[in-house]
C-alpha cells in the first residue's frame, strides 16, 4: 500500500491552479488515494508523456480524490476544484485501481486570433459565419477541435448576431448569456447520453448557430445532417485522423438512420470539413470549403458518387488558393 506524506506538501508553494498542466490522473481507490501524474499543455515532446506531480501538491490532489471517490457513480462529468473547470472521465483498471483523468478547461472562449491561424485563413473561416450548412472539426483528442469551435461560434454570434444553442456533454466552455450586441448563446448538457432529445428541442428554437459537441450516435448524425440542410450553420466535432475519414465517419453513422440518403444530405448541407493538429505555432489544418448555391461543386459530387477518398485533391488545391494573394475557388477560379 502507498500511503501519501501530506506533512511534506508546502503550503507557502504554488496552488495546483499556477502549474501549467493539460491533463491530471488521479487515483481515487483506497490503495493510493491521491497518487497523481500531469500532462503538458507545451506542443512539443513533452506533451506525449505524462510525469509524476510534485511532493508539494498532494495535499490538493488527496482532496480532489477524496471528492471524486464521492461522485463515482458519475464517471464522465464536468468537475471543478479552486475555481478550475475540468471534464472528468473515469476507468477501473484491470489491476484494480481506479484512476480519473481530468482535462483542463479554459472557462474564456478564445477569440478566433488567439488560435494562430493563418490570416487569409481566418477571413475565409470568418466569413462562413453567414452561411448556412455543416462545419466539420476532426482531429486526435487534445488538439483544439472543441476550442475552434467555440471560437468560431463566440466570433460568429459577437458579429453576426443571432441565436446559438449548444449540445454538450459536458459543458466545456461558459457563453451562455448574450455575445457581442446582437447574439445570445443557450448552452445545453446532456444528461444520460440522450443527444436526441436536447437536438429535437433546439431545433424548434429556429436557432441560427447550433453547436454539436461531439457526433456520437447515428441519430445525432441524422439530426445533424437535417440541421445543416433546413438553414442553420451547425458546427461540430468528430474524431478522425483526416478530412476524409471524418465524412466517412458521418455518412458511416448517418446512413444507420437514414437508409442511405446521408450522402445526399451530406452534398447538399457540407460547408467546411478539416482536420487539424497543434503545432507549437499554432493548429494546421487540412481543409475543403465548398461553394454556396453550386450543386455541381466537385467536392458535392464525389460525396454523391461514394468517392470521398478522391477529395484529398481538392484539399491540396483550395490551400494553394488560400495561400496566394487572392482567395480563389479552384473550381470556378472566382473570388470566395
Amino acid at each position: 500500500m502507498t500511503l501519501l506524506n501530506l506533512n511534506n506538501c508546502n503550503p507557502k508553494g504554488k496552488a495546483l491552479k499556477d502549474l501549467p498542466f493539460m491533463d491530471l490522473y488521479v487515483r481515487i481507490d483506497a490503495a493510493g488515494l491521491g497518487q497523481a501524474r500531469y500532462r503538458s499543455p507545451a506542443r512539443d515532446y513533452s506533451n506525449n508523456w505524462t510525469k509524476v506531480l510534485p511532493e508539494k501538491y498532494f495535499k490538493e490532489t488527496y482532496e480532489i480524490a477524496q471528492r471524486l471517490i464521492s461522485a463515482i457513480d458519475d464517471p464522465d462529468a464536468s468537475f471543478e476544484y479552486d475555481g478550475v473547470r475540468f471534464r472528468k472521465s473515469q476507468q477501473y483498471l484491470a489491476n484494480g485501481q481506479i484512476w480519473s483523468i481530468l482535462r483542463r478547461i479554459n472557462a474564456r472562449v478564445a477569440a478566433l486570433e488567439e488560435l494562430s491561424v493563418m490570416p487569409k485563413l481566418l477571413n475565409v473561416l470568418r466569413k462562413m459565419g453567414q452561411r448556412d450548412g455543416l462545419i466539420l472539426i476532426s482531429g486526435p483528442t487534445g488538439h483544439g477541435k472543441t476550442t475552434m469551435a467555440f471560437s468560431l461560434l463566440a466570433d460568429y454570434l459577437s458579429k453576426l448576431g443571432g441565436v446559438g444553442i449548444t449540445i454538450e456533454d459536458p459543458v466545456e466552455y461558459a457563453l451562455d448569456g448574450p455575445v457581442g450586441e446582437y447574439g445570445y448563446c443557450y448552452q445545453v448538457e446532456v444528461e444520460d447520453e440522450d443527444w436526441t432529445t436536447p437536438l429535437k428541442r433546439a431545433l424548434r428554437w429556429t436557432p441560427r448557430y447550433l453547436l454539436v459537441g461531439e457526433v456520437r450516435t447515428p441519430r445525432t448524425a441524422e439530426q445533424i445532417l437535417r440541421a445543416a440542410t433546413t438553414g442553420h450553420l451547425v458546427i461540430t466535432t468528430i474524431h478522425a485522423g483526416s478530412v476524409e475519414e471524418s465524412i466517412m465517419g458521418l455518412l458511416h453513422l448517418a446512413d444507420q438512420e437514414t437508409g442511405g440518403a446521408a450522402k445526399y444530405m451530406l452534398a447538399q448541407g457540407l460547408t467546411a470539413a478539416w482536420s487539424q493538429t497543434l503545432t507549437s505555432t499554432g493548429p494546421y489544418l487540412r481543409y475543403i470549403f465548398t461553394e454556396e448555391n453550386n450543386n455541381g461543386d466537385p467536392v458535392r459530387a464525389l460525396i454523391r458518387d461514394n468517392k470521398v477518398g478522391m477529395i484529398n485533391s481538392y484539399i491540396d488545391q483550395q490551400a494553394a488558393r488560400t495561400n496566394s494573394p487572392l482567395t480563389i475557388s479552384p473550381i470556378t477560379g472566382k473570388r470566395f
